[in-house]
């Protein structure tokens, strides 16, 4: 068995006062074994987002504990958390955050820059390579298609070779080509270079490229399935729209 890359164990997030608070997550228990892709649906409102925040670090759990990468992350200080996030795990968005003024290569590089780890032109150009942007490291974001944005922004997320991978909606502004070939490129992720990730996703046939899916509704899991397919996904996510 995989030792979890990301485990939550009794995590709640409560937005509010205790008294007249909402909980976001009650109680969930989550664990990922490295190398594999978990999905992560449900209906709006149910808590996929908090959960993804609180595996990353991004946001604070009310309670329980969160393991990032086999190190416990609940408590750990501001500097402990940017340097896994510098190093450790990779963040792919929707909206690909690129910088409008800088190119390809640049976007690519800039985390790492800023971070003062040295990154050589080769392997920016060698990130880029790994996505088919290889003739468009020059290019700046304007001048590139929405898919060629996101395959720069995976490029950007794995240049520091992350253990994790955290996704949110990586395809939600694709044309269904462009999805393709981002699915492909976090397939290889996973199987070619054994990293793992956890994506957020409201699309069925997205979904059905992970390894697992599990369902949230109302801050609690209350599905799971292994080896799923589009028509089995969207089977049980409707059950819980209903």
């Amino acid at each position: 068995m995989n030792s979890p890359a990301v485990e939550l164990r009794q995590v709640s997030r409560l937005y509010g006062s205790r008294a007249n608070g909402v909980a976001a997550l009650d109680g969930v228990n989550l664990a990922c074994p490295a190398g594999t892709w978990t999905a992560i649906m449900g209906p709006s409102g149910s808590g996929k987002s908090t959960l993804l925040h609180c595996a990353a670090g991004l946001d604070k759990v009310t309670s329980g504990r969160v393991l990032l990468a086999g190190q416990d992350i609940t408590a750990a200080p501001d500097n402990v958390l940017t340097h896994m996030r510098r190093r450790v795990i990779g963040f792919v968005f929707q909206s690909f955050n690129l910088i409008g003024s800088l190119t390809a290569e640049q976007n690519v590089a800039f985390p790492l820059k800023t971070a003062g780890v040295r990154v050589s032109k080769d392997e920016v150009r060698q990130a880029l390579a790994g996505v088919g942007l290889g003739d468009r490291a020059r290019h700046k974001p304007r001048e590139l298609s929405g898919g060629q944005q996101q395959r720069v922004a995976i490029a950007r997320a794995m240049i520091s070779r992350p253990a994790v991978l955290f996704a949110d909606e990586p395809t939600g502004a694709l044309d269904s080509g462009s999805t393709k070939i981002v699915l492909e490129l976090l397939r290889a992720m996973v199987r070619q270079a054994g990293q793992s990730i956890l994506m957020v996703t409201h699309d069925p046939a997205v979904a059905a490229s992970a390894d697992t899916v599990v369902f949230l509704a109302d801050g609690h899991i209350v599905d799971r399935v292994d080896r799923p397919t589009t028509h089995l996904v969207a089977e049980r996510l409707a059950r819980l729209e209903s």
